[in-house]
């Protein structure tokens, strides 16, 4: 617990940081793209190292929760046990970067371990209209959830018109994991 003295360090990154940072988001994702996954990829950042960098992996796996920021987080928790820190302290100064908003799923895992976590910001490209869980359909980084972590700061709208483009990308493309028998119909819409 912080001493009646001491205010709560929250660390904030600058906006080359953010630049950099996004920029390898974004290389995550187009490799997602290019292996048949929803191009959303992320990295978690303290002092400026990558502790843990994730795209998605969901028909890769077959497992629904290999979101990209699951995959970071696990990476994260790896890293700190195999250079013996204290992932409290670690995380306490970690910045998420992921080119599209945490779905409820992954902003529901990012608060939960905040109870020990406490990470300070989440930095985000386009809004996840339909699944989004910082603001967009949930808002679970600042919704007063008793005994579920403390709140985390969202930044939102690095590079929207880019991640937009990239998850069109993805949809306009059949999905070659889907059973034949759920595959979408492809329509002959002239506009």
């Amino acid at each position: 617990m912080e001493d009646g003295n001491r205010k709560d360090e929250t660390f904030r990154p600058t906006s080359e940081q953010i630049e950099r940072w996004m920029h390898r988001a974004f290389e995550m994702a187009k490799e997602a793209l290019k292996n048949g996954e929803v191009p959303v990829g992320c990295l978690m950042v303290y002092e400026n190292m990558i502790l843990g960098q994730g795209r998605n992996e969901v028909n890769e796996t077959k497992n629904a929760t290999r979101h990209a920021e699951m995959v970071a987080i696990d990476q994260v928790l790896a890293w700190c046990r195999l250079n013996e820190r204290d992932w409290h302290d670690v995380v306490k100064r970690t910045v998420l970067y992921v080119t599209v908003e945490p779905c409820i799923m992954c902003a529901a895992a990012l608060r939960l371990l905040s109870i020990l976590f406490c990470m300070t910001e989440t930095v985000y490209g386009c809004q996840n209209d339909r699944f989004g869980g910082c603001g967009s359909v949930l808002s679970i980084p600042s919704d007063d959830l008793s005994n579920t972590g403390k709140p985390f700061q969202c930044i939102s709208g690095y590079r929207h018109e880019e991640a937009v483009e990239m998850l069109k990308t993805f949809y306009r493309q059949e999905n070659p994991n889907v059973p034949k028998s759920k595959a979408r119909k492809k329509e002959n819409i002239s506009i």
